[in-house]
């Protein structure tokens, strides 16, 4: 990890035994993932009840490089629903165990065998160029729904973007960004 693992306890005593496990657990991580630049866990007492049934919450974020921090966070009630008595060890437990399972869904994601094992050119579609803003190296494509897809200049894998002209046809695979619907894998039609 490039960055040394920060773990915080907020309205609950910080022990030995459970700096330990989570130091232990999250080596466990940096195993299954070894591209983990970070990862920094929060451990907080939210409520109290007079019976001590009241699970402290986990709160696990982790940078990966090239996207989004992944985080693992959930509510007590949660474990109050798996767990008989659930405790802090319970807690560490469960929310390591989430954290494990995010790291191998996006391990197999980046092998390329996603839960979709259909190839690209599978998924593709073919419209055409709609609009183009070249001072935003961007545009839309209208799809054969008659919709209107984003596209950005990055996402041409084939062809000039200073060569297209609306109107032109070209094949796209849509996927989902940050702010929505977009094409990607944008190639002019031979």
């Amino acid at each position: 990890m490039q960055i040394p693992p920060d773990i915080s306890f907020h309205n609950i005593e910080s022990s030995d035994w459970a700096d330990e496990d989570i130091r232990a657990r999250i080596a466990g991580l940096e195993r299954i993932y070894d591209r983990l630049i970070t990862c920094r866990v929060h451990v907080d007492q939210r409520a109290r009840n007079s019976t001590g049934t009241i699970p402290p919450v986990v709160h696990i974020e982790m940078g990966i490089p090239g996207r989004p921090d992944l985080v693992v966070s959930h509510e007590p009630e949660h474990l109050q629903r798996k767990y008989q008595r659930p405790d802090l060890h319970k807690a560490i437990n469960e929310a390591f165990r989430l954290a494990e399972r995010q790291l191998l869904d996006l391990k197999e994601v980046r092998k390329g065998r996603t839960k979709d094992a259909r190839h690209a050119s599978e998924n593709q579609s073919l419209g055409q160029v709609a609009e183009l803003a070249p001072e935003k190296e961007s545009g839309f494509i209208q799809t054969k729904e008659g919709g209107l897809l984003y596209f950005h200049r990055n996402a041409l894998l084939s062809g000039e973007f200073e060569d297209l002209k609306c109107g032109d046809a070209v094949h796209y695979v849509e996927d989902v960004g940050d702010t929505g619907p977009l094409a990607t894998k944008v190639r002019l039609k031979n």
